[in-house]
Formats: C-alpha cells, sequence, structure tokens
C-alpha cells in the first residue's frame, strides 16, 4: 500500500503562513491558505492508487470538525519538523510513504503517481522548490527506513542538499520544481494563474 501525508496546520488566523500575513495581512494569508489546503484534499485525498493521510498541527487539532471526514487524521507530535516528518516514516503502516505540505498550490495526481512509481526503482524521492527546499519528500521504507533530515538546516538554501547528503548512496528519483506559498509575490503570482 502506497501512503502519501499531507502535512496542515489548523486553518486559524495567526497560527498559518505568519511570514506570508505580515505581507499581505492575516485574514489574507488565511484565506490563500484555506483555498490552497481544500484544493490540495480535493486532488489528492481520494484517489485510489494511495491512502491519504493528514498530519495536523497542533495535536489537539486532530480531533476538529475543521478537517475532512474521509481522510485519516493524525497528530504530529512534538519536534522540530524533521523530527515529525522522521516519526511519519516510522510508524506508518508498511509500504512507501510520500510527505507533501499543504501550502503548495496545483499539485496533481498524476505528480503523486509518478512519485511513486519513482519509489519502485528508488531508495527516495524528492520534489525540488527553487528556494533550496523541497516540496515533496518520499521513502520507500525498504529494507529499511532510513534517516535523511539529520542536521538538515530548515528554512534555508541549504535544506535539499543537506537531506540529499543524507541519502548519499542510495537511488533518489527526482520530481519537476515546484513552489509554495512564503512571500507577497509567490502570492500574486498564485492569485494570477502563474503558479500552478
Amino acid at each position: 500500500m502506497n501512503h502519501l501525508v499531507i502535512m496542515a496546520k489548523k486553518p486559524e488566523a495567526g497560527r498559518v503562513k505568519t511570514r506570508l500575513a505580515r505581507q499581505i495581512g492575516t485574514a489574507e494569508a488565511l484565506r490563500g491558505y484555506r483555498a490552497i489546503l481544500a484544493a490540495t484534499l480535493r486532488q489528492l485525498g481520494s484517489d485510489p492508487r494511495w491512502r491519504t493521510w493528514l498530519a495536523v498541527s497542533p495535536d489537539a487539532s486532530a480531533t476538529s470538525p475543521v478537517w475532512p471526514a474521509n481522510i485519516d487524521i493524525f497528530a504530529q507530535g512534538n519536534g522540530g519538523l524533521g523530527e515529525r516528518m522522521q516519526r511519519i516514516f516510522d510508524t506508518l503502516p508498511g509500504g512507501p510513504v510520500m510527505i507533501v505540505g499543504s501550502d503548495i498550490p496545483g499539485i496533481h495526481a498524476d505528480e503523486i503517481a509518478r512519485g511513486f512509481k519513482l519509489l519502485g526503482k528508488n531508495d527516495a524521492a524528492i520534489g525540488p522548490a527553487p528556494d533550496g527546499g523541497f516540496w515533496l519528500i518520499g521513502l520507500k521504507r525498504f529494507p529499511r527506513i532510513v534517516k535523511p533530515f539529520h542536521n538538515v538546516r530548515w528554512s534555508s538554501t541549504h535544506a535539499r542538499r543537506d537531506t540529499l547528503q543524507n541519502l548519499e548512496g542510495l537511488h533518489v528519483g527526482e520530481l519537476a520544481t515546484r513552489r509554495d506559498i512564503d512571500t507577497s509575490e509567490d502570492y500574486r503570482d498564485w492569485l494570477a494563474g502563474q503558479l500552478t
């Protein structure tokens, strides 16, 4: 069984896209986040080629009615981003796992299917972001679960490179580059349909 995990924060003002909110306002940042999250769940949430999970933060929001009823939901738990993603790879039932964020507009189901196809021939898959990070990370998890997040400099131009260094010696497939919504420029491009 293939597993797709969408990492999401409960869509509340002041909790999501805080850096973007400083540029475009809290209400507008929340509106954009809700729209992108909803579109991602519509596009990816019911595809029969994988089981979709929603890893949510804060942990107490796992029982909130804000989340869709047709998707398995669990709390991300404590720790930094790398610790939380590693926990997902370590604890989900058997099979390949891919993780995406909830602020990447326009992810298509065929891209996720391509990612799982890459995991059929590779140990890991990564979807680069132009800022030096990544929008998708996947692991085959067989014959063992690797640990790609040791000493990753998150929120920097080094995040993808650090992750790939931790995967050195393994076969890593690469998907197309995608932007997430971090700045007012990203947001304007998304509203104009130039970020899909």
